[in-house]
């Protein structure tokens, strides 16, 4: 079981941090361009990449933003809004820490959080505030069953 995933079933509060971190490949951006199918050029042609002033192709934006869903997934988090701010590009063989961090916590269970996206050097590249729904004691209780019995649909 995932640490995220446990401390979910605990009950999450306001200041709950989750870190998670990935090396972004070409593999990755083919897969995510052939998914979404976004071909821009940008992600494709170096040429290109060279005239809007990036030293080489970039990453989708939003493949280094779903970083986040690996966290909001383990946590059973049911999005409402997510607001991006894309700071620096991030190239094919960066490595991306994605620090999600709760920041309010209702009585119903809506939440919102801060999303902040760092490069291998600590640059920030990406900004994220989303709003959501947390797994309250019902769903909670169903996400402790599934983890008794293997948790089989979770591959973390």
């Amino acid at each position: 079981m995932s640490e995220i995933r446990r401390k979910a079933i605990q009950g999450l509060t306001v200041g709950d941090t989750f870190v998670v971190s990935r090396r972004f490949t070409e593999k990755d951006m083919l897969a995510f361009a052939d998914v979404t199918r976004d071909y821009n050029p940008i992600h494709f042609e170096k040429r290109f990449s060279e005239v809007k002033s990036f030293h080489d192709r970039i990453c989708h934006g939003l493949l280094v933003g779903s970083l986040l869903t690996e966290i909001g997934g383990q946590i059973g988090w049911l999005a409402s809004e997510m607001n991006f701010r894309f700071k620096r590009p991030v190239y094919f063989g960066d490595t991306i820490e994605c620090t999600f961090t709760i920041k309010e916590i209702d009585e119903r269970n809506r939440s919102r959080a801060e999303v902040i996206y760092r490069n291998q050097h600590g640059v920030i590249v990406l900004e994220a505030d989303l709003a959501g729904i947390l797994p309250g004691k019902p769903e909670r209780e169903v996400l402790s069953a599934m983890v008794a019995k293997g948790d089989p649909t979770n591959k973390l």
